[in-house]
């Protein structure tokens, strides 16, 4: 095998390597996303909490 071939073949081992890595390293950080409840359900939870203020505490000019 010429040096131009090893050097070619050592090239995509490492490519293949560092892909594999990558990949590794991506799918270890995110969830699957049927893990996680629906959108509508996320934003209800989130977004639409109950005021714990019963009344307007700025009193209008009479």
């Amino acid at each position: 095998m010429s040096r131009s071939k090893k050097i070619f073949l050592g090239a995509v081992i490492l490519f293949f390597i560092l892909l594999a890595y990558a990949s590794y390293d991506i799918s270890s950080r995110t969830t699957f996303p049927g893990s996680k409840p629906q959108l509508k359900e996320r934003l209800k939870k989130e977004f639409l909490k109950v005021d714990t203020v019963r009344s307007d505490t700025i009193q209008a000019p009479d």
